[in-house]
């Protein structure tokens, strides 16, 4: 059976590393807030090019901290997108707020050009999505976030190692927010996540909420190091198990992208002649292919014939946010502004781009779909 994500190709040639540093920290009578951690979170930050930043439990998490630390909360509004995961948005909500939806462009981001229209006496803040491996239009967004006055969030759970315009996403806005979620380019064997700022500030008040708001760096304030609440915080740590993973493999990283960029150009050689809608590159922009989206009318048809062949593809996304139960009530019936959101989730689907994957399933996967798409287009 052909599957859409695995590690196991990867944790083979992982597995004697991970196992002896796994049992490293176990004996070393430290699970949190340890030497690994440390390592990783100035490891990560250099390997991002990022002034400040700290590790947190998940990529939820990361975007929840975020939103508390700028002081987001009860019937603010923020400007984001709602063709994303499920927690852009529940962070959003988890704190109080209201998302505020913009349209996409044709490269699955956040369209520049209809964020003004959206921005009321509420909105606080703009929280924009690296989606795909591929960067927001920066300058616009930066450009729109300084004339109101508002806060800038950026999503890069599944941008690591992405740029624009020669710059990695991260370190843009206020505070950047990382995944490590197993599927994500540098990914642990569990949940984990990365805040980056380059505001010390920001940094140190992420700090303090990432663990239930206690102090440990100030040694003015006179309850450092204290079992005392500074802040509404709460429990977001990075275990030393998953950090040590993470150190092992952000070594990698440059492997990973460069892997995932190679799949993507066999994608764009064997496909280029298909009826498929290829994604779009923007020219400031070094996309890394956490996934390879494409879209076709006939998108249901086309992965039912798939997996009859034992072939079996994602959707990323196939329910916009607002149309899911949980959030219905954020748009009224009157709003029919989400176009190409609407459309494009109607024919999206994922090709892998995972390192792991063996040229055999790829040459198997564009094979079957080439196949497929010529006795569609026959009829």
């Amino acid at each position: 059976m052909f599957k859409s994500w695995s590690f196991k190709n990867e944790y083979k040639n992982l597995n004697k590393k991970v196992l002896f540093r796994i049992d490293k920290v176990l004996k070393s009578d430290s699970l949190f807030f340890g030497k690994e951690l440390t390592k990783f979170e100035k490891t990560f930050l250099k390997k991002n090019k990022s002034k400040y930043g700290i590790g947190v439990k998940s990529g939820t998490e990361a975007l929840v901290i975020a939103l508390k630390t700028l002081d987001i909360g009860f019937n603010d509004e923020v400007i984001t997108v709602s063709n994303t995961a499920i927690p852009t948005i529940s962070a959003i909500r988890l704190v109080g707020a209201k998302p505020t939806f913009v349209d996409v462009n044709e490269g699955y981001l956040i369209d520049c050009k209809k964020i003004e229209s959206k921005i009321s006496n509420k909105t606080k803040a703009i929280l924009v999505v690296h989606l795909y491996g591929q960067a927001c239009e920066m300058k616009k967004i930066l450009y729109l976030s300084k004339k109101y006055n508002l806060k800038l969030i950026e999503d890069c759970a599944q941008a690591q190692g992405a740029k624009y315009k020669n710059k990695y996403v991260g370190n843009f806005g206020d505070i950047g927010c990382f995944s490590f979620y197993p599927t994500k380019i540098l990914g642990a064997y569990g949940d984990g996540g990365f805040i980056t700022s380059k505001n010390k500030a920001l940094f140190e008040k992420t700090r303090r909420i990432r663990f239930y708001g206690i102090e440990e760096l100030s040694k003015k304030n006179k309850y450092n190091k204290k079992y005392y609440a500074n802040e509404d915080g709460l429990n977001s740590r990075l275990d030393e198990i998953q950090s040590c993973i993470l150190n092992i493999k952000i070594s990698f990283l440059n492997y990973y992208i460069k892997k995932r960029k190679k799949i993507a150009a066999f994608y764009y050689k064997e496909l280029k002649n298909t009826s498929l809608i290829l994604p779009k590159l923007f020219g400031n922009n070094d996309h890394v292919f956490h996934l390879f989206v494409v879209r076709h009318k006939k998108r249901d048809l086309i992965l039912k014939k798939l997996k009859s062949r034992r072939i079996n593809l994602n959707i990323n996304y196939q329910f916009p946010i607002h149309k899911m139960k949980a959030y219905k009530n954020i748009l009224t019936n009157k709003d029919n502004y989400l176009i190409n959101t609407e459309k494009f989730s109607k024919e999206i689907f994922s090709l892998p781009t995972y390192p792991g994957i063996e040229k055999k399933n790829l040459l198997k996967l564009t094979f079957n779909l080439k196949k497929i798409l010529k006795n569609i287009e026959k009829k």
